[in-house]
């Protein structure tokens, strides 16, 4: 509690000296509703982390928390390495190139800049949207896969899953329903919504559930760089065997969390 209190305390006060360095330099991001309450969410890194590089200018890519070929043999090493290196790191590079452009948003948490994406100046707010949301969507992939992860959902997302999706083998059908059905790139999601409720989503691009204000719990990336290595077309064969390497003890702090706060 008392570090939520001052991870709270710490984003007001950059949002403070953002917002008025901005309408010094008539440059703010005045539009910004005062009463919007922004939503949490818990990374990789750790908060305190993420609103440091947030404060300098510049956004890092964390280190992954295993090897690339510790998720083997769901996921090839091969997949791994080029989609962290290549794929991550661009989004990272892209979103501080088009951050500099702009120092009224410095300061700005990750999670605050796509939240209000739509009201980003209008000659970087694509790119904040596509590389932003690509750097938290792959924040949040990293952290919930891991080499002993796998088996059946438990703890307090087990009883939920089953409440909402009648057992884990529905939900894990209905989850591959909506990833298969994305058209194009994109991700699907199990999240929180604004009312408390868990739904499965899809989202195109790098899309993610927070830019409506709902709280993403489980994400697969269904880019067809996350799979194609190794599973070609079968899309859905990547979904089924990626519930081997899903991490339930960090889904359950997600889950957690989203219930605290929404």
């Amino acid at each position: 509690m008392k570090l939520k209190y001052w991870n709270g305390l710490i984003f007001a006060f950059a949002l403070f000296v953002c917002l008025s360095w901005g309408m010094i330099n008539n440059k703010s991001l005045a539009t910004i509703p005062s009463t919007q309450t922004t939503i949490r969410h818990q990374l990789i890194p750790s908060r305190i982390d993420l609103i440091a590089q947030a404060n300098s200018g510049e956004f890092i890519q964390p280190p992954l928390p295993y090897s690339y070929q510790a998720l083997e043999p769901y996921i090839d090493a091969q997949t791994m390495e080029i989609h962290y290196t290549k794929h991550h790191r661009g989004y990272v590079n892209n979103l501080n190139v088009a951050i500099a452009k702009h120092p009224e948003l410095k300061g700005q948490s990750l999670e605050e800049l796509i939240e209000n994406f739509e009201i980003i100046p209008d000659d970087i707010k694509t790119s904040v949207r596509n590389n932003g949301g690509g750097h938290f969507n792959h924040l949040i992939f990293w952290s919930i896969m891991s080499p002993n992860g796998g088996g059946e959902p438990t703890g307090e997302i087990a009883k939920a899953i089953q409440k909402n999706f009648g057992d884990f083998e529905q939900f894990k059908t209905k989850f591959k329903e909506a990833g298969s059905k994305q058209f194009g790139s994109g991700w699907v999601w199990l999240m929180m919504t604004q009312e408390g409720k868990l739904e499965i989503t899809n989202s195109p691009g790098q899309d993610s559930p927070i830019m409506q204000g709902n709280y993403p719990i489980l994400g697969s990336d269904v880019w067809e760089h996350a799979y194609y290595l190794k599973y070609k077309s079968s899309r859905g064969d990547y979904l089924d065997a990626w519930w081997n390497v899903v991490n339930w003890d960090e889904v359950n702090k997600r889950f957690e969390e989203a219930k605290s706060i929404m």
